[in-house]
């Protein structure tokens, strides 16, 4: 198996440790100086008396870009078992920090089907009983909310939430990456077209989102999906979730229908007033800040050479799909060229 963000180890390769004491286990994982990593953790495969486990590191020092409202460890405990099919919380330590995380054999789907490609007939059907599964997490169940977090329907509160970390991404960055986005033809007001629309959302009831549901975060066994990496989830909109798994997954047009009528499937009446409306809305928020975060990751990773030539180039190419895709949000009439992408990346820095 390749863990997403994780080493990419055979077993007989994989650090491994004496015995399952934590501690130990932290200590072996962190010694590893090859260690791939995900935007926001380490994941770590070590190997132990009683079979492999996975080892999950905060990256220190890494560029948030997304809103968190809970600790993850907190939420895996606290979905088990009513979300099934999630790797189980062996331990979870606050300093230093660190989970150890059950292994899970399959493929990642995205070595099985890259994004663009047809995934396996189960994987939709498995996506839309996981919806189904959050919408049985109570509140109270889950961690404490963050204060003044919006209430129960207000998803217009709850999208400005969203668009704030974008919002504050962009302007964090501006000082570093304006040239660049200048260059990309960012409009110099990116949100504008985002934020006049929050007001439109129609209320519903506000429910468990995992709001990260995209190739790389799914393990496929035996025609079975596992569902990884719960760092992002929120509680809100549902249509959100939909939104965010739609636009990572670039599904076939006949997938991404599929995968909207199981979404819908899964939901009560109530989760999808004036869904269709709504998502077109999320969407475009997502779009936009695609373009944003993913400007600045794809040329860090690009600019200090931390990347092969092959991995350089798939990111120009999702680069260039993203952009074009927040041009049609903005309507600036621009279709950004690939080659025109990767000179001003290049030169970004």
């Amino acid at each position: 198996m390749t863990l997403p963000g994780s080493a990419d180890l055979p077993a007989d390769e994989a650090p491994a440790a004496t015995s399952s004491d934590p501690d130990e286990l932290y200590r072996v994982a962190l010694a590893r100086t090859d260690r791939s990593a995900g935007f926001y953790n380490h994941n770590v495969r070590v190997e132990t008396p009683q079979g492999p486990v996975v080892v999950r590191i905060p990256i220190p020092g890494a560029d948030t870009m997304d809103l968190t409202i809970w600790p993850e460890a907190a939420v895996v405990q606290a979905i088990n078992p009513a979300v099934g099919r999630v790797p189980r919380l062996l331990r979870a330590n606050a300093n230093p920090a660190y989970q150890v995380v059950e292994f899970i054999t399959g493929d990642v789907l995205d070595v099985v089907a890259a994004r663009g490609k047809r995934v396996p007939g189960h994987v939709i059907r498995d996506v839309g009983e996981l919806f189904r599964q959050l919408g049985q997490v109570p509140l109270e169940q889950l961690p404490t909310l963050p204060e003044a977090w919006p209430t129960d329907g207000d998803t217009a509160t709850f999208a400005h939430r969203l668009s704030a970390i974008t919002i504050d991404v962009h302007s964090r960055f501006r000082d570093e990456f304006g040239d660049l986005f200048n260059s990309l033809r960012f409009p110099a007001d990116p949100f504008e077209p985002i934020l006049e629309r929050w007001q439109t959302l129609s209320p519903r009831p506000f429910r468990l989102l995992h709001t990260d549901i995209h190739r790389k975060n799914m393990i496929i066994d035996a025609d079975v999906t596992y569902f990884l990496d719960w760092e992002l989830a929120l509680w809100g909109d549902p249509v959100y979730d939909l939104a965010v798994h739609l636009h990572k997954m670039a599904y076939q047009p006949d997938e991404e229908d599929a995968a909207r009528a199981a979404w819908h499937a899964a939901v009560p009446a109530d989760a999808a007033i004036e869904w269709t409306a709504d998502l077109t809305t999320y969407l475009a928020h997502e779009r936009v800040k695609s373009a944003i975060v993913d400007t600045v990751r794809y040329t860090k990773l690009i600019t200090n050479h931390t990347e092969s030539p092959g991995a350089e180039a798939a990111l120009l190419d999702k680069l260039t799909t993203k952009l074009t895709a927040a041009h049609t949000v903005w309507q600036t009439g621009h279709t950004p060229d690939r080659h025109g992408v990767e000179q001003r990346v290049r030169a970004a820095r």
